[in-house]
């Protein structure tokens, strides 16, 4: 504890520290008195008795302060001084001169070698009390100030690198915008011009020092396509109702020459940091090649490409409302099957180059026999079809004898060879009693079927009591062999292998194929029998017969297939409406003991969107106990996009139609990279059927096609059961 001798009070330096003071003396007698001053008013003290100590002491970083004598034993005080002051450890310590020498000159020269004040002794404490604290308190405050001098000087360097960031980033912003492929154009909070990038000067016809300040829908002038009626500007839309507006797709600019360019945009306020609005961005693109490429799509997938009608999946599409408007408001309407007669012979002769143009040349031919309202398809190879609509059956009648009348007169001539050509017609009504598609297309079938038999180049009319037509039915030999096949047991299975071409699959795929046998043991494809069967009603009995044989001999397979194998199954449409055959199915993986995850199954495009509510169902029951799905012949029809979203599928089967002609057709290599794109973009892998060489395999490997499948790969095999 410290008696303070002028107020008897008991201070703790503990609890009352003013500052660390070293004082600097030979004579112990000053020391004490200091120390003892000092300690008693709070400050914390040190002493050193020479100059050699005192340079020492001074180095401790506590050192706030220094009471120096300027007669010491080793070195006057001067000397210590300067020695201290040339330090960087020490330099900022201020030192105030104690000595007995009081003439100016001793003061002028204690300041020169650093010092900041001089107490001559004899001394008054209460002096030297005023010149510690004084010192001290400025020391502080000097420090206090270095602080604040070194933290401005961090701020205005942050400041300094904050605005050459956000300068870079402008400068960086400005060059995006005149570099991107897009067209820009801002403006102020009331529609002015104030900026436009190059690519908006080229769209608009514009340039950019002849906008600045002009108002919006001065330079950009947007009509519809279909109606060319002025569409409302965007900016003044987007700055009306403050949020992001989006044009419709058909609309189109039109630029300061008159040039018009079919655009896709859009328009947004833009806003400061209080959410202000102080203007809007427009940022819009020339649409004209995928617009054109998008109309070629639509057409692709409803028209054939060989003769431009349209294909078979539209055709039926306009049957189905042929028929349903006869249920509705009592239409009649009539349909022609055309079968060419000696196509075949053509194509035979002097080749498949030959038939096509033979069927580009029947099919102008043909459209100049039929009517406006009329619409004619081609349904596959020499076969087309002709919607006759609001047409009683005579008429219809006359008017196939005319078309038969003209293909039979026209003479089809090819390298100075000439061919005579006939046509098979089936003609039936559409009316009240037509109960669906099936039927429409099963009676035109049979009528034309009948035609040929009767000697080819016919018309044959269909009637409910039409004797000929029902013996041709039950005469038809595909129908018998599928039956006799079924029978007999003269199916047989193949498979065809399924290679992964963009990784190293964990298992072998392989899709397993039907084939029949007529009497003599001849293979016949299943291009031959299925569409009969399928007509017939006879393709669920033939796709229960592969699940059966299949799975009753699937653990007679080699056992590595059985082991890394993925078998995929092809199912009719029929097959998957029926809950009798899903329940069939079901049972046959328990019976035979066949794991679920080696096996899937192909559905075609077509049957999975003709039954889709039944098709998510089935499909859904069978993923349940671990089987997978392919969506088969995909691409046939754009309409499949609206459903494949809900349809629970694994893979992709892209219709072989288009890959075959991927390394020639670039309207087909779009498709399918568009095909492919979509599918991983649902985390679905891709197939692509029809791969028959190595061009063609090495174009879906850039694509990106996940498996490939065709003669190109391996042909399909009969099935070795490990008997």
């Amino acid at each position: 504890m410290i008696i303070d001798r002028t107020s008897d009070r008991v201070s703790d330096p503990a609890t009352n520290y003013r500052g660390n003071i070293l004082i600097v003396d030979d004579l112990p007698d000053n020391l004490r008195l200091l120390r003892d001053t000092l300690s008693a008013q709070g400050y914390k003290v040190r002493s050193a008795t020479t100059g050699a100590m005192a340079l020492r002491a001074a180095q401790s970083p506590s050192t706030e302060l220094i009471l120096l004598d300027i007669k010491l034993p080793d070195q006057d005080g001067y000397e210590v001084c300067r020695q201290l002051k040339s330090d960087e450890r020490t330099v900022d310590i201020p030192i105030i001169f104690l000595s007995a020498l009081n003439e100016t000159f001793n003061k002028v020269q204690g300041l020169a070698a650093g010092g900041v004040d001089y107490i001559a002794k004899p001394f008054q404490v209460e002096e030297v009390l005023a010149r510690v604290e004084t010192h001290l308190t400025i020391r502080r405050l000097q420090q206090s100030l270095q602080k604040q001098n070194l933290r401005l000087l961090r701020e205005i360097e942050e400041r300094q690198r904050l605005e050459e960031s956000l300068f870079a980033e402008k400068e960086l912003a400005q060059v995006t915008v005149q570099s991107i492929g897009d067209a820009v154009i801002t403006t102020d909070a009331q529609g002015n011009v104030t900026y436009f990038n190059p690519i908006a000067e080229r769209l608009t016809g514009w340039k950019t020092h002849e906008v600045q300040g002009v108002p919006f829908s001065t330079v950009f002038l947007i009509v519809d396509q279909v109606t060319r009626e002025l569409v409302e500007n965007p900016i003044n839309k987007a700055l009306l109702e403050e949020r992001i507006v989006t044009l419709a797709n058909n609309t189109i600019l039109i630029s300061h020459d008159g040039t018009e360019y079919p655009i896709a945009d859009s328009a947004a306020p833009i806003r400061d940091r209080q959410g202000k609005i102080i203007g809007a961005v427009m940022v819009f693109h020339d649409v004209t090649e995928s617009r054109y490429l998008t109309r070629q799509l639509s057409w692709e997938s409803s028209h054939d490409a060989l003769t431009g009608l349209i294909n078979r999946r539209r055709f039926e599409q306009q049957l189905v409302e042929a028929i349903a408007s006869c249920q509705d408001s009592n239409q009649q309407h009539a349909l022609c099957y055309l079968d060419l007669d000696q196509f075949k012979v053509v194509n035979d002769t002097v080749g498949h180059i030959a038939g096509d143009e033979l069927l580009r040349q029947i099919t102008a031919l043909i459209q100049q026999g039929v009517r406006a309202s009329d619409m004619l398809a081609r349904l596959g190879g020499d076969e087309f079809g002709i919607l006759l609509s609001q047409c009683s059956l005579s008429q219809a009648a006359q008017i196939a004898e005319k078309l038969k009348d003209l293909v039979h007169k026209f003479r089809f001539i090819w390298n100075s060879k000439t061919f005579i050509i006939g046509v098979s017609i089936g003609v039936v009504a559409i009316n009240q009693t037509s109960k669906d598609l099936m039927q429409v297309l099963g009676e035109a079938d049979a009528a034309c079927y009948a035609a040929k038999a009767r000697g080819r180049n016919c018309v044959h009319v269909y009637s409910l009591d039409d004797e000929e037509v029902i013996k041709q039915r039950g005469e038809r030999l595909v129908i018998s062999q599928i039956s006799r096949a079924l029978g007999t047991n003269h199916f047989r299975l193949y498979c065809q292998k399924i290679v992964s071409i963009s990784s190293n699959p964990l298992v072998e795929h392989y899709e397993i194929l039907l084939r029949m046998l007529d009497e003599n043991g001849e293979v016949v494809s299943p291009n031959e029998f299925i569409p009969a069967a399928e007509r017939y009603g006879l393709i669920t009995e033939i796709d229960c017969w592969v699940i059966e044989t299949f799975f009753s001999n699937y653990h007679k397979l080699p056992e590595k297939d059985v082991n890394q194998g993925l078998y995929t199954i092809n199912l009719s449409g029929a097959s998957i409406s029926n809950n009798q055959f899903l329940k069939f199915l079901i049972e046959q993986f328990s019976r035979y003991k066949v794991p679920p995850q080696t096996i899937g199954f192909e559905i075609t495009e077509t049957a999975a969107i003709a039954n889709f509510e039944q098709a998510r169902y089935f499909m859904g029951e069978l993923k349940k106990i671990g089987c997978c799905f392919a969506l088969d012949d995909f691409g046939s029809g754009l309409s499949s996009f609206a459903y494949l979203m809900n349809l629970p599928v694994d893979y992709l089967k892209i219709d072989g139609a288009f890959v075959k002609n991927i390394s020639h057709n670039l309207i087909s290599q779009a498709l399918v990279e568009g095909f492919n794109r979509i599918a991983h973009a649902m985390n679905l892998e891709t197939i692509a059927e029809f791969v028959e060489d190595e061009t063609i395999l090495e174009k879906l490997r850039e694509i990106g096609v996940d498996y490939a499948q065709g003669y190109g790969i391996a042909r399909p095999v009969p099935i070795n059961f490990n008997l």
